[in-house]
Order: structure tokens, then sequence, then C-alpha cells
């Protein structure tokens, strides 16, 4: 099918260059020749020019053979010499000898004319004459045609693929586009380093199909195709320059730190450290053609990409390499033939940062999660588990202390957890978390500080000068805020008037409150120290008893005695001094069994003790109006009993600067939250008087109860 094609469209160039046929006629004779105008051939090649004609066939009586002639224009046909003949008589002209030669017979009215080896010379009109007997005898001077010798610029044409692969077979084709009938075919031959010795070969024709297995090295070499006619002919050659295209190789990778020059990686998936802060760049190249456009990604995050990378690949710059840019780096290469990628793992190295603690609860549930220097405010009795969590390449190691002191890890597999199972006073203070690897250490500190609801010591009272002078402190976490209720009022603060003056002070968790009465003072008033936080409250009464005021210490017992006239002196002495033996013995027989109680009567369960829910106090029968106010002083039997033993929690004694209680009574010892505050009852009985119920407090939540002496 090819060649069918080629030479229809190479004879369609030929005559589209040449003149259009044209027919001649002597309408006289009967003459008449069909030759092309102008036929064009390239110096040292061979052309065909087609002729033919008619002659009068009944002028040759005697069938006399019909000669044919060529002429040069100018030449005199009956004596010169023509270029070609069939007349074996007549002498052709030297200079066309071997070259022209009349094909067909001129008996049939062929005229066409051979040229080959075409020479420069040649170029010029040429005209027919045929002759038959003595009454054929015509020259066709009016129907010449011109030959035109063309520069020998003739080249074969090569047919390549446009992009040829490494290993596998192609076909080149080359076509030798000047034909002509009758005309030898050159000889065609290729060369071009793309061709193995087993490749090379010649083939005489117009057409040769060559079959070569490119290489990679092929590439932008010439495969020539080179067309000759005969050894000292001329030859016709034409060069194309092939394209080997390859899909791209395996990426290479390099590497460069801080400016320093660049590391080619080895290995399919090679493994590279930075510093934290360090200048990275990355470079991928690949070997391909087409140029392959290249792409690195993070992941499966594209980062840069290029279609026309520089000579030197696609670089990637990371300025100032953070945590954030660990991960698998990829180089992609990819043109019409293929792709290939490359991958990198890259680590940071850095020293621990980002140091946190996370508080949780014993059952798992987050409370929140602490920077450096927070305060962590726990209930007492609370259990927490505190989690330190750093970021660190290497991983940093993790440890716990309190103070100066380390602390051993509640889980050795687990260093970073610190538990704390039922949190006391004695935790409260500085916990520090440290983390360390070798390219540093970070610490994260916390404060613990442990709450609690408040501790009542008071309230404690006695006579002033100027009336009833009253004292109450009490200690909790957060401190307390304290407050007297006197009757159905409420005084609290600094303030002061002429019936009452309240001052009020704070050092630490201690709250510390007075209170002065010098009017209002009125049988039956009761007054309360109450103290609060958000963990609880607590409050304490005092009631006043009708009888006693400033200044009456000394005739307590003669005012007593003057509003039962009835008795005696004697009996009224006698009484007296009964009633201060049995005040005395009644409180030398309840101290002694207070600093006698035994370790384990003290450890007895409240549900043993009723004390405990409902104090116990005696059957009181009025025998008398002797009255006094109440001083309630807390016991302090838990520090009196063993003066060795260590409490569970740091003291809480008042400050100082607190209020101290009044002149006869001693200070309020500290005691210990889980024991209960104990009261001591005296009671005096006068036989033949009235009983009366002791009157029962009203304050349900008061830890002290009014006290009266009948």
């Amino acid at each position: 099918m090819l060649l069918p094609l080629l030479f229809g469209v190479l004879w369609g160039g030929e005559w589209a260059e040449g003149w259009s046929p044209k027919k001649a006629q002597d309408p006289d004779k009967g003459y008449r020749l069909t030759v092309e105008k102008v036929v064009m051939v390239p110096q040292g090649l061979c052309v065909r020019v087609p002729c033919s004609f008619s002659y009068p066939r009944e002028g040759n009586t005697k069938g006399a053979p019909v000669q044919g002639y060529w002429f040069r224009d100018g030449t005199e046909a009956l004596s010169g010499s023509p270029v070609a003949t069939n007349d074996q008589s007549r002498m052709v002209h030297q200079g066309a000898r071997g070259r022209f030669q009349l094909l067909g017979s001129p008996q049939d009215g062929s005229c066409s004319l051979l040229l080959t080896k075409a020479r420069m010379e040649d170029r010029g009109f040429y005209f027919f004459r045929v002759e038959g007997g003595t009454a054929v005898r015509y020259s066709f001077v009016n129907n010449k045609f011109f030959l035109n010798v063309a520069a020998p610029t003739q080249e074969p044409a090569v047919y390549v693929p446009e992009t040829l692969e490494p290993g596998r077979q192609a076909t080149a084709v080359c076509v030798f586009q000047f034909h002509s009938e009758h005309c030898p075919a050159p000889t065609l031959s290729w060369r071009g380093a793309a061709l193995a010795p087993q490749e090379i070969g010649e083939t005489t024709a117009y057409v040769s199909v060559l079959t070569l297995t490119p290489r990679r090295q092929d590439h932008d070499t010439d495969l020539t195709c080179r067309a000759s006619f005969s050894r000292e002919g001329p030859s016709f050659e034409r060069s194309v320059r092939l394209n080997v295209a390859y899909a791209p190789e395996t990426p290479v990778i390099s590497i460069s730190w801080d400016n320093r020059p660049a590391l080619e990686l080895h290995g399919d998936s090679p493994h590279q450290e930075a510093q934290k802060g360090q200048l990275l760049r990355l470079l991928c190249a690949a070997d391909s053609r087409p140029p392959a456009a290249l792409s690195w990604a993070l992941g499966d995050r594209v980062l840069s990409w290029s279609d026309l990378p520089g000579p030197g690949g696609l670089e990637l710059e990371l300025p100032g390499v953070q945590p954030g840019d660990a991960g698998r780096y990829s180089c992609r290469a990819e043109n019409r033939l293929g792709l290939r990628s490359r991958s990198l793992s890259l680590s940071v190295r850095y020293a621990p940062e980002n140091l946190t603690v996370t508080v949780s609860r014993a059952n798992g549930t987050v409370l929140e999660t602490l920077g450096n220097g927070a305060s962590l405010p726990v209930l007492e009795g609370q259990s927490l588990r505190l989690l330190c969590v750093t970021h660190s390449n290497p991983p940093a190691s993790l440890s716990w202390a309190r103070g100066p002191h380390t602390l051993s890890p509640s889980q050795p597999s687990d260093p970073g957890v610190l538990e704390l199972p039922g949190v006391r006073t004695e935790h409260e203070g500085e916990f520090i978390c440290r983390a360390q690897n070798p390219l540093g250490a970070l610490s994260v500190s916390l404060r613990l500080s442990v709450h609690y609801p408040p501790q009542l010591l008071g309230p404690s009272c006695s006579w002033e000068d100027q009336g009833l002078h009253c004292s109450c402190s009490s200690r909790a976490q957060p401190a307390p805020s304290l407050r007297w209720r006197l009757g159905a009022g409420l005084l609290e603060g600094n303030h002061g008037n002429a019936s009452h003056a309240v001052s009020s002070s704070s050092e630490g968790p201690w709250t510390n409150s007075s209170l002065s009465l010098s009017q209002g003072l009125s049988e039956g008033l009761r007054l309360s120290c109450e103290a609060w936080n958000v963990h609880g409250a607590q409050s304490a009464s005092v009631l006043l008893l009708p009888g006693q005021g400033p200044g009456e210490e000394k005739d307590l017992i003669a005012k007593g005695f003057s509003k039962g006239v009835a008795l005696g002196t004697g009996v009224t002495i006698l009484l007296a001094l009964g009633l201060c033996l049995c005040l005395i013995l009644a409180v030398v027989k309840t101290l002694r069994k207070t600093q006698t109680q035994t370790p384990a009567e003290e450890a007895a369960p409240e549900a043993e003790t009723p004390a405990r829910t409902e104090p116990w106090r005696p059957r009181l029968t009025r025998r008398s109006t002797i009255l006094d106010y109440i001083n309630v002083v807390p016991n302090a039997r838990g520090l009196a009993r063993n003066p060795k033993a260590k409490p569970s929690s740091p003291s809480r004694a008042p400050p100082a600067a607190a209020n101290s209680p009044g002149r006869n009574m001693p200070p309020p010892a500290p005691e210990s939250r889980s024991s209960q505050q104990e009261i001591h009852y005296a009671a005096l009985s006068f036989p033949g008087l009235r009983p009366q119920e002791a009157q029962q407090a009203k304050d349900t939540n008061s830890e002290y109860a009014e006290i009266r002496f009948h």
C-alpha cells in the first residue's frame, strides 16, 4: 500500500512541475505529436520523456521501416547528428552517445526518449523527426520540449518515529522521491551510530525499510540514508536526528545541612536525622527523556513541584527544621512514558519541650492539664493521679521530685505517673516533674494546696472592765470567714458602736475575731461564733445566764445566798463549802478520767459511744440562784494523751498575733479534726428545792452546748 501511494505522489509531483501535454496536428498532412513542454531532471539522474505521434500511414505504401530521430534544437535534421535514433546507419551526437535512448518503436507511433546521467550541457529544446520510405518525412519543429537540468539537490526522504524507546525495535523508511520509468533505481544505504552491524545493508530500490533497536546513548545521534546511482555517478543523502525517549530512572536524592556540601543518599529508603532549627536542603534529580516533571511530597501533601526542573533537579528547602517537619519525604519523577519515585525518612532531634502535667482522679476522670508554676487545690482525702507528658526526640526520661527529694515512681514502667492516694496535709508543697534526654532537660513544677473545712477554736469569753469580751479562732483551707451571732443579729467584719465592737483579722489559714459587749447584756443572751468556707461550716455558742455582771465576781456566793433567806448562816456556810468541794471533786475526777483513758477506749467506734452523737448531761435541779456565764474551751486530750505521738497533720495552733482567750483561761490547744471536742460538766444540787430539766441546745450544728450551774 505504501509504495503505490508514494509512486503516485512522485508521479503527480513530476507532472505538476512540467507543462501539460499538448497535442499538435497538421490538418493538411495528418501528422500529430504529444509531448510535455518542459521536462526537468536533476543533474546526473535519469529521466524518461513520454512521447507519442501519428503519421499518415497510407503514405508509406511500400511498408518501409519507420525511423525516428531526436535532435537538439538548431541541428540540421538532414545532415546533423541526432541525440537518439533507431536508425542504425545514422551516427548520433558524440556528447549524447550512451546517454540518450529512443524507446519504443516509431513504427507504432512511439517517440519516448530516455536520458540517463543528465548533464548541465543537456539543457535546451529538442524536437522529433519521423522518416518512413520516401513519402513519410516530417520534423515536428512546432512541438518541441524543453529539457531542464537542475542542480543535484535532490535528497531522499527519511521517516523515523518521533520518539524511540531504548531496547524497543523501531522502523525507519527511506524514499528517493525522484522516479522515472525505465530509469535505473538508486542504491539506498543506511549509516548511523544507532545501527548494529547486522542492521547495515544496501537496497537497490526507491524505498528502503530499516529495522533498528535504539539504545539510550543513541539519543541525539544521526541516522543517514544515502541514494547513489553508480560509483562514478552522483549520490544523494539525508540525515535525521534520533530522539530516544525513556521513562524516568529512579530519582537520586541528595541532602545538605546548614549550607554544607550535599551528600548523595543510597539505599531504597534511607533514614536521616536533623537537629531542630537546622537549615535543610533536599535535592531530587532523575534521568529521563523527555525531562520528567519532579515533585516533593511529605506523606500525601505535595510541598513543591516543577514541570521544567533546573539542570540540578528540584530543590526543597526547610529553613529551621521543626518537629512537625519529620516524616516520609517522597520525590516523584514522571513523563509520558512512566513515573518513578524514591523516599527518605526524616526524624528531627530536639530537647524536651511542651512539658505538662495532667491531673486525674483515681477513677480516671481527667480534671485539668497544668503548666509550669500552676497551683493545684485538692480536698483532703481525695486521691489523685498526676501524669507528666513531654515531647522530645529521642524520648526523654521522666522523674518526679518533691522539693529536693526524688520520689519513687508509682509505676516503674511509666515513671511519668505519680499517684497520691488519700491526700493529706503533709502532702502540701511543691512537686516537680523533670524530663531529660541527651539534648537537654526541662522541668515543670506545681504547688499542691490541701483544702479542708473549718476547725473552730472557741469561743472563749471573759469579763472585762467595760463588759463582756469574747474571742474565736478558726483554721481552714481556704481561709475561713468568721462572724458572730448575737441573739437574732449578725455581727461580722470590723466595726463597732456604743454597745459592741467587732475586730477580725486573718493570717494564712487562720482567721481570728473578737467581740466586746458593753450594753445589751441580758438574761438568756446567746452568743455564737460561726466559721465557714466552700468545704463546710462549724459553729459554737455561749449562753449568758442571769445573776452576774462586771465587778460581781467577789460577791458571787453572797449574792447567790441572799435570795435564799430561809436558810441559816451556818447552813449557808456549810452548803457553800460543800458546793466548792463537790465542784472541785467533780472537776478533778473528770480530768483524771480523761488523762487515764486508754488508746483503745479512744479508738472505740462512734456507735459504741452515745456521747458522740448526743452529749450526756446530768439531770440538774435548781436549788439556788447562783448564776454564771460559761467559758467553753475545746479539749486537747488527743495531744495530751501521748505527748510523743506525731500528729497526722501539721500543727494548727493560731498565730501569735491571734486574740488570746480570757485572762483566767488557757489558750486553746490544737486538735485533730478526726476527734470530737469534749465538754466537761459540773453540777451542784441543793436538796429540797424544785427540780428542773436542763435546757437543751437549740443549734444542732454547735459543737458546744450551754452549761448551767444549779
